[in-house]
């Protein structure tokens, strides 16, 4: 816990100090202080500066954290409830069914709703939902619910939902810059606006997910075990399932598509603490914010001035990892 939040705040000082414009970390810290009465500190940044750093740059660090975290503490959910190693919000459908929840809102939405952009995260949320069930379920009858049958399940169920996005993409043709723009994946859109219209959804998914951690630990027994403790398994699961899906959903709803957080990170973490879920969630909310602020400082340096879809930077990074994973898991099961 002391390194994830160590590495999220140096991760948090980079990102509003990367860019353009020359603002130190060192500086921001001194104009941070500055505010702290008795401090006795003078802020060092001039007033475009402190307009560039409060409207730009630290709602970007904000939302990075947020989603990053929301991604990857909604794939360690999955991978416990599951028991799946290759367990992922995109993988499962999940981030395929919000994507095309929301983009139904972003087409449809002033025929469906006066105000549809607050719409967005629900309709996320009803889509995500819809991907995880029926990957859940086809894997689960038509492939015996082993691993490699619930990826197969998931990939078939994302195809599907993404084809359907594509298809809802075309019928709202005025609004397709928008829409495939936000589809890459980014966190620079909205700002501050964003940030109010997510933090409700990410603070009920991320305490349910991370009050249900003993939970999860109990499941990882089997369910015969668990029930002779006294617990419901098929309760658990719907709750963690839901908390995760909503999670996925919000991250979806501001930030686009952007993989393989949700399957990168708690694997990491899980090297570092072990298999017990009381531990990993928590610790995964830390690392994924900082992972994913330190992925948008690529995505906007690495082309400069130009900018990467993050979405980009991310299938780079876990593509790989995901392969390695794969081979590890079929070495064990072999």
């Amino acid at each position: 816990m002391v390194g994830g939040s160590a590495l999220l705040v140096a991760a948090g000082l980079l990102g509003v100090s990367a860019g353009a414009a020359d603002i130190s970390a060192a500086d921001i810290v001194r104009h941070l202080l500055s505010h702290l009465p008795f401090a006795g500190v003078e802020s060092p940044l001039g007033e475009r500066q402190v307009a560039l750093l409060v409207a730009l740059r630290l709602p970007r660090v904000v939302m990075g954290a947020i989603v990053g975290a929301l991604l990857a503490t909604a794939g360690g959910a999955y991978q416990g409830v599951f028991r799946n190693a290759l367990a992922d919000p995109f993988l499962l459908g999940a981030a395929a069914g919000a994507g095309l929840g929301a983009t139904l809102v972003m087409v449809f939405g002033q025929e469906l709703t006066d105000t549809p952009r607050a719409a967005v995260p629900f309709a996320a949320f009803v889509g995500a939902l819809v991907g995880v069930a029926a990957a859940y379920l086809l894997g689960s009858t038509a492939g015996g619910g082993g691993t490699a049958s619930l990826v197969l399940a998931g990939v078939a169920v994302s195809s599907f939902l993404s084809a359907a996005q594509t298809l809802v993409q075309q019928m709202g043709v005025d609004q397709l810059q928008r829409v495939y723009s936000w589809l890459l994946g980014g966190l620079g859109r909205g700002g501050w606006d964003d940030v109010r219209l997510v933090w409700p959804y990410a603070l009920v998914s991320l305490v349910v997910l991370l009050a249900c951690g003993y939970l999860l630990d109990m499941l990882a027994l089997g369910d015969d075990k668990a029930l002779s403790l006294g617990l419901n398994p098929g309760v658990v699961r719907i709750i963690v399932i839901s908390a995760a899906s909503l999670a996925t959903a919000a991250a979806v709803a501001v930030s686009g598509l952007i993989g393989f957080v949700g399957i990168v990170v708690p694997h990491v973490v899980r090297r570092l603490v072990g298999a017990n879920y009381r531990a990993i969630l928590p610790v995964t909310v830390l690392f994924g914010g900082a992972f994913l602020v330190l992925v948008d400082i690529v995505a906007r340096t690495v082309v400069a001035p130009a900018e990467l879809p993050i979405g980009v930077v991310t299938a780079f990074l876990g593509a790989p990892f995901f392969l390695l994973i794969l081979r590890t898991t079929r070495h064990r099961t072999t």
